[in-house]
């Protein structure tokens, strides 16, 4: 495509190119491609995603209540999501409303899901970009413990000798020669800005996630009997519930699980609010300092999500994550969004290895096609099976484009936040925490912590803070501590309806296919961890007819569509400066700040079930 404008970035391939193959710490399979000039400022980004996805051909013809069951099997770390969706989309088309304990139970299920993919993501995938863990070596553990105490005065685990036996054991490591999860960083760049003690304080809390999210998906086990992939049911949730009665101890759902659900909600809470909160505010505090504001791309502009977690069961109304899109960057028009609507949802292919009759024009999901058509560009530079260089100018990824009303957006718990927040602007009562949240974090990032580390004041506004990297990495941190909050409130509502006499949780009325129309056609949609999700479901004589999911990876690592227009991995990518070409930290720092889930967007396998190829990286 060479040279031109797109969506207010200017387009620019000429310049020298680096390849990041594969990029790691994510889900699935992913290359991106940058061109930068003489300043080494990225003027151009491609972003590919380098395996197929068939999930769709393998579910026709199937009974639409197994499907949550195949589905589920996208990802082993959105535990749980594409199996609510699923499930949705079906009850959607069948008319199914399910029992309000379902309902709670898949609400708690759900934002446990968000609090611990949350954590992970941070600790283990993307706080190696903004942390350098040998760096930490150098610190003073009483400086350390002087900072956890400004930043976090709660947080029982302060100590300097805390610290130096952290440090110790990280030392040992490092000598040891097997840096395990942390080999191969790019250590000592100047793309890190942290002082020896902040590295170490996230070094710490690095191990001390690692210990606590094992604990939290243990209420996947509990309500859907495991985890990864827990169990889901169309019509409600699979799990008895016996709270007093014979057999009460061998139901999944007794007093004796409640009371260590409880529990480990209260463990959520309390770390969202002593550790990973802190943690963000601190280190988006430091290298906002170092003027690191970059990495907005489309969320300064064009953001989406579906809406989610209704106060009330059933009145969209009442979501405390209001849906809706934000487009050109205006906050005082939300526009609304109906995933039904073929004019709003659609996926284009003119740079997607896929085959549609007619190329030019988008599909909405209830009538997605996909079928693959892997060929490449005359300026690709290599082989089919060994690319040096892609041409962007032609097909260059297998994840499709998709557009709402033709617009490329940007989804995810930024999105959601900034919709949120916009909400909450106008009057919305159901919002108004996540405005308080975002309040008070910009007021700690601008003064709060400065002050208390005594370095200088800053005024940006909340507008300028959140759409950048630092501020995707914050909305999914705060996103946590809402749920993990909100999913307390669930929970006592359970016990209180449980307490009432109620312990259905499954609505089986409509379980016979006899006693479903000839033809049904629905949609479910679900706030993933990355982003807003939906499934598409006609169900035709008790089967499938068509499945097509499009995921928050879909939406923001789309590659160009007809128009030319950049997806939201590529847009986050422009403009910004590169350190050292050689060590592209700054690239992986960005794109981890989406958690790209690429086995969301893409899949081989045979219609058998079959695994077709593999990919060893060396």
């Amino acid at each position: 495509m060479g040279a031109y404008e797109t969506q207010g970035f200017k387009m620019d391939n000429t310049g020298r190119r680096i390849v990041v193959d594969p990029v790691t710490r994510i889900e699935g399979h992913m290359r991106c491609e940058v061109n930068l000039d003489s300043n080494n400022v990225i003027r151009n980004a491609v972003s590919t995603g380098t395996m197929w996805r068939g999930l769709e051909v393998i579910l026709k013809g199937r009974d639409p209540r197994d499907a949550w069951a195949f589905v589920e099997r996208i990802c082993g770390v959105c535990t749980g999501c594409h199996a609510l969706t699923s499930v949705r989309a079906v009850e959607d088309a069948l008319g199914i409303v399910i029992p309000k304990n379902a309902y709670l139970i898949r609400e708690i299920m759900a934002k446990t899901l968000q609090v611990h993919d949350h954590a992970v993501h941070f600790y283990h995938l993307h706080a190696l970009d903004w942390v350098d863990v040998v760096s930490a070596l150098k610190a003073d553990p009483k400086k350390t413990s002087e900072l956890q105490q400004t930043v976090s005065p709660s947080h029982p685990l302060s100590s300097p000798g805390y610290f130096r036996d952290v440090q110790n054991r990280l030392k040992k490591f490092v000598e040891s020669g097997q840096l395990g999860p942390f080999m191969n960083g790019y250590w000592g760049s100047k793309a890190y800005v942290l002082p020896p003690e902040a590295n170490l304080m996230a070094v710490t809390h690095y191990l001390e996630a690692l210990d606590l999210q094992k604990e939290w998906v243990k209420i996947h086990t509990i309500f859907g009997g495991k985890n990864p992939h827990p169990n889901y049911l169309v019509g409600g949730m699979p799990c008895a519930i016996n709270i007093d009665k014979d057999g009460a101890a061998g139901a999944p759902v007794n007093m004796e699980r409640l009371n260590f659900v409880e529990a480990r909600i209260k463990e959520m809470i309390e770390f969202n609010n002593n550790v990973y909160i802190p943690d963000v505010l601190a280190i988006g505090t430091l290298y906002k300092q170092a003027g690191w504001l970059y990495g907005g791309g489309l969320s300064a502009t064009n953001v989406m999500d579906y809406g989610t977690y209704e106060k009330i069961m059933g009145d969209h109304s009442t979501q405390k994550l209001p849906g809706g899109v934000i487009l050109d960057g205006n906050w005082d028009k939300i526009h609304p969004i109906d995933p039904r609507d073929p004019e709003q949802v659609q996926e284009f292919v003119p740079h997607s290895w896929y085959k549609y009759a007619d190329e030019s024009k988008g599909l909405h999901p209830w009538d997605g096609v996909t079928e693959p058509n892997y060929v490449l560009g005359d300026k690709t530079k290599g082989t089919r099976t060994d690319i040096k260089e892609i041409d962007e100018s032609a097909k260059y990824s297998w994840i499709k484009s998709p557009r709402w009303r033709g617009r490329s957006v940007e989804v995810g718990p930024l999105a959601r936040y900034i919709l949120g927040y916009a909400h909450a602007s106008q009057g919305n009562k159901y919002a108004q925490r996540v405005k308080e949240q975002v309040d008070q974090s910009a007021m700690m990032i601008n003064s709060g912590i400065p002050k208390a580390l005594g370095i200088p004041e800053t005024r940006y506004t909340v507008k300028q803070l959140m759409p950048s990297t630092i501020g995707r990495t914050l909305a999914r941190a705060l996103e946590s501590q809402y749920c993990a909050e909100m999913m307390y409130d669930d929970f006592k509502e359970m016990v209180a309806n449980i307490k009432s006499g109620d312990t259905a949780t499954a609505n089986v009325e409509k379980w016979d296919p006899a006693t479903w129309p000839k033809e049904a056609k629905g949609v479910g949609t679900v706030a993933a961890p990355r982003g807003a999700l939906g499934h598409w479901i006609k169900i035709k004589d008790g089967r499938i007819e068509n499945y097509q999911c499009v995921v928050p990876t879909t939406w923001n690592g789309s590659p160009r569509d007809n128009k030319g227009q950049i997806g939201a991995f590529e847009a986050s990518l422009m403009n910004t400066p590169m350190v050292n070409p050689e060590q592209p930290v700054e690239i992986l720092r960005t794109l981890h700040s989406f958690d790209p889930c690429l086995a969301c967007s893409t899949h081989v396998m045979s219609p058998e079930g079959q695994e077709l190829t593999s990919v060893k990286v060396r």
